[in-house]
């Protein structure tokens, strides 16, 4: 990560966390901000159902959670949330 090493030096000299700490957090944050959209619903009506959630009330909460993340998601009809996880 030599484009981020300032971010990771930094991150390191203002906090009690090692180099390498410090570059496997940076690596977490840009895996979790690199996250689309269709992965995202996926993995989260994996997690929804484990939760013992049914598909209306995950699609419900896919729907008011994708409005808050921070990729620009369209509006998605449950009928593309649904398409988007079973294909």
């Amino acid at each position: 990560m030599p484009d981020l090493a300032d971010l990771i030096e930094y991150l390191a000299g203002s906090s009690r966390l090692t180099q390498a700490e410090a570059q496997r957090l940076v690596t977490e944050v840009l895996a979790f901000l690199d996250e689309t959209p269709e992965d995202f619903i996926r993995r989260r009506h994996l997690q929804l159902q484990v939760e013992g959630l049914d598909n209306r009330a995950i699609f419900a909460r896919l729907d008011a959670e994708l409005a808050g993340r921070r990729f620009r998601a369209p509006a998605l009809s449950t009928r593309q949330i649904r398409r988007i996880i079973y294909g």
